[in-house]
């Protein structure tokens, strides 16, 4: 037998070489997470949360506000929370802790999606 059938370097089991250097990109019809996103404000909401949920909730509040024109003021939904693998509760905790730092504001309103501002981070000097 030839040694050259059997290399492996034309096969399809071959690894795909990454030729490409930029980050990978949504292909169309993908979700993805607009931007910019102030990364002051990031960091504070990952420091918001012990449980560290309250990253994983300030994400998906970026998320809704991307597919809603960079709005503000967004819907909650805990579809999107449970698509991160963030349980209820753990969103609610995550949420609080996001309001007592100052980055969001939250109406609530007894079984429906909360309501949520996206605020300006407050420099402190």
């Amino acid at each position: 037998m030839e040694p050259s059938r059997l290399s492996i370097g034309n096969s399809p089991i071959s690894p795909k070489k990454e030729t490409r250097k930029r980050a990978p990109r949504h292909r169309t019809g993908e979700r993805f997470l607009r931007g910019p996103i102030p990364m002051d404000w990031l960091n504070a909401a990952a420091r918001a949360s012990g449980n560290g949920k309250g990253l994983g909730v300030a994400i998906a509040l970026w998320y809704l506000s991307g597919l809603n024109h960079q709005a503000k003021t967004v819907m909650l939904s805990s579809t999107v929370l449970r698509e991160m693998g963030i349980e209820r509760h753990a969103g609610y905790r995550g949420l609080e802790a996001l309001e007592k730092a100052g980055l969001v504001s939250v109406k609530r309103h007894a079984g429906r999606s909360a309501v949520v501002t996206l605020l300006n981070l407050e420099k402190v000097e």
